[in-house]
C-alpha cells in the first residue's frame, strides 16, 4: 500500500533547512506533513505501517479486511492531521484511528465465520506450534470486542495501560478490567488452569511430580 500523495510545490519556507526525515521525531515529521512536505507523511507510513497491520489484523482476524481497514485509517490520519493536538503520542494518534477504522467496519460487516483465515503451515513448522497459534487466533477471535482488542494493544502490542485507555478513548481502570477478563476467558478457551505457584499450565498435562 503506498502512503497517500504530498502536498506539490509549496512546502514550507524555502529559506528554511530541509528536514532531516530519518532523525526527525514523529510529532516533528506531522507538522511538517500539515504545513505542506511532501515527503513528511511517507516517512510516518514507513515507521509504523507494519506495527499498525499486526493491530489491524489481529482486530479483524481477516487479512483483507485488515488491509482495508489500514488504507482507511492512513487516509483519515492523512487528511485528519491537522485536528492532531499533541495531547497524546502521534503513535497513540495513530492507534486510535487502526482501532476506529476497524471497528467501523466490523460493525458494518457480518462474517459468515468467526475464524480469521489461516495459510497453510509449511511442512518443516513444528506441529505443536502452529496448532497453539490457530488456538490462540481461535480463542482471540471468540472475545467480546472491547476485551480482544484490549489484549492486541496491551499483551500483543505492548502498550502501556495509559496509552490503550488513551487509544481506546476509556479510563486506565477499564483497560485493567477488560485485560483481566479476556485472559481469564482465553485461558478457559485455551484449557489452561492456574497452579499453586500461578503458573498456567494445560489442564490435560501430568501434574508435576515432587
Amino acid at each position: 500500500m503506498s502512503h497517500p500523495g504530498g502536498a506539490g510545490e509549496g512546502a514550507g519556507d524555502p529559506d528554511r533547512p530541509a528536514l532531516d526525515l530519518a532523525t526527525a521525531d514523529d510529532a516533528t515529521l506531522l507538522a511538517a506533513h500539515v504545513q505542506g512536505d511532501p515527503d513528511a507523511f511517507g516517512e510516518i507510513f514507513r515507521r509504523h505501517k507494519d506495527r499498525l497491520w499486526a493491530v489491524a489484523l489481529r482486530t479483524c482476524g481477516d487479512r483483507e479486511l485488515a488491509s482495508d481497514c489500514l488504507q482507511d485509517a492512513f487516509v483519515a490520519a492523512f487528511r485528519r492531521a491537522g485536528t492532531f493536538r499533541g495531547d497524546a503520542a502521534v503513535t497513540t494518534w495513530l492507534h486510535r484511528i487502526v482501532v476506529n477504522a476497524c471497528l467501523d467496519r466490523l460493525r458494518r460487516r457480518r462474517p459468515t465465520s468467526p475464524l480469521p483465515d489461516t495459510e497453510l503451515p509449511d511442512r518443516h513448522d513444528d506441529h505443536r506450534s502452529t496448532e497453539v497459534a490457530l488456538d490462540v487466533r481461535e480463542a482471540l477471535a471468540r472475545l467480546p470486542e472491547g476485551q480482544r482488542i484490549a489484549l492486541v494493544l496491551v499483551d500483543m502490542q505492548g502498550l502501556s495501560v495509559a496509552d490503550a485507555a488513551a487509544v481506546l478513548e476509556v479510563a486506565e481502570g477499564t483497560v485493567k478490567s477488560r485485560c483481566a477478563r479476556g485472559r481469564a476467558q482465553m485461558a478457559e478457551l485455551l484449557g489452561l488452569v492456574r497452579t499453586a505457584d500461578g503458573r498456567l499450565v494445560d489442564r490435560t498435562d501430568d501434574p508435576p511430580g515432587p
